[in-house]
């Protein structure tokens, strides 16, 4: 049998190691956080988890150091579950709130409802009934349009409200807001679900720590997002309330979201959450937000759309003018017909990227 080391290849030389890389580092853009890579700090991480062997399926130290930390994050009751990705962690995360015959009430922008494929439906076999919002927000008096006819066997029974924080419009719930919904759910036998795909990003435009928003306020389950944030890949399935919840380990198997080799995952999570990075990486994305809405405001011929209390910025301009845009820094439309537009920003934005997007819009505008 050969030698491990006859089975890795040379060292490359810089000529080589060049000719391997499929991409431009330089590129840079504002279409989503999910573009940018891993944070440095975070593959090292990885690095440091490889080697040797540790028992597979989140039976290795990596996991079961992680619960010490979430818990540190969340409160003392916090269960941790790893997933490769947010719709799993969506997916995953409802299921285990809803029996077969169960609705979710969320927002028409909600992630679960607009960019999931259907897998909450068709994987997770429950009912979304979503409810038009102005802000991304959910109130009790939008909670209440759709939480009727709990006895009614002809109408899927609602069962849980899902909130999405921040939200997809790059608004913001206060934890007093997030405490109304819970309340007037847990009143009437609902449990609570948040979307915390950009969760850092609202934690650091509160300037609270995370339970203060979420555990303190009644959320039962969290999806707590990695990616959008430095992560490889990776998110987690954080139970809140273990009472409301049942068969977890069964559901994120059944879901095809258990990884063999978790602690990978749960090493990038170590490296994110052990210290301030995850708030770090989202203060600064906030902040670049910030900026560009700011040099936004000074341009003639574009109107933000919502107020930016996170790392998004909603605007509309004419659609030609974004077209060409596109082509210099990519980013989507949010509604194509309005000429509204989102523009991400992200851990690794810099003021330079910024400033260069906002010269470019600037130019394309007087063309």
């Amino acid at each position: 049998m050969a030698h491990p080391e006859a089975l890795t290849d040379p060292p490359a030389t810089p000529g080589e190691t060049d000719a391997r890389r499929r991409h431009d580092p330089t590129a840079r853009g504002f279409a989503s956080d999910n573009y940018s890579g891993a944070h440095p700090e975070v593959l090292a991480a990885l690095a440091l988890a490889n080697g040797g062997h540790q028992s597979a399926y989140g039976a290795d130290v990596y996991t079961e150091h992680l619960g010490e930390i979430f818990r540190r994050h969340f409160g003392p009751r916090a269960e941790v579950y790893p997933v490769f990705n947010g719709t799993g962690a969506n997916v995953v995360g409802l299921q285990a709130l809803t029996d077969r015959w169960g609705a979710v009430i969320s927002t028409t922008t909600a992630h679960i409802h607009v960019d999931e494929g259907g897998a909450p439906e068709r994987v997770g076999g429950l009912k979304l009934l979503p409810v038009p919002t102005p802000d991304g927000k959910l109130t009790p008096e939008l909670v209440a349009r759709e939480a009727h006819g709990f006895e009614d066997e002809h109408r899927a029974m609602p069962q849980v409200v899902s909130l999405t924080q921040s939200t997809e419009l790059g608004t913001v719930y206060t934890p007093d807001e997030i405490a109304a919904v819970a309340e007037f759910a847990h009143a009437r036998g609902m449990a609570v679900h948040l979307d915390g795909a950009r969760l850092a990003n609202a934690a650091a435009a509160l300037d609270l720590p995370p339970a203060a928003f979420t555990t303190d306020v009644g959320v039962d389950v969290l999806s707590f997002g990695g990616a959008k944030n430095g992560l490889v890949f990776g998110e987690a399935v954080v139970v809140l309330n273990p009472e409301r919840v049942r068969a977890m380990l069964h559901i994120r198997k059944l879901s095809m979201q258990l990884a063999s080799k978790m602690r990978f995952v749960s090493a990038q999570f170590e490296a994110l959450l052990a210290g301030d990075l995850w708030l770090r990486g989202a203060r600064h994305a906030n902040a670049m937000a910030r900026r560009l809405a700011d040099g936004v405001a000074e341009v003639d011929g574009v109107t933000v759309s919502y107020p930016v209390q996170a790392n998004a910025v909603f605007a509309r301009l004419p659609q030609e003018t974004s077209r060409r845009l596109m082509k210099r820094y990519p980013f989507y439309f949010w509604n194509e017909a309005a000429g509204e537009v989102r523009w991400m920003c992200t851990f690794d934005t810099t003021e330079a990227d910024v400033d260069g997007f906002l010269a470019a819009l600037r130019e394309e505008l007087e063309r």
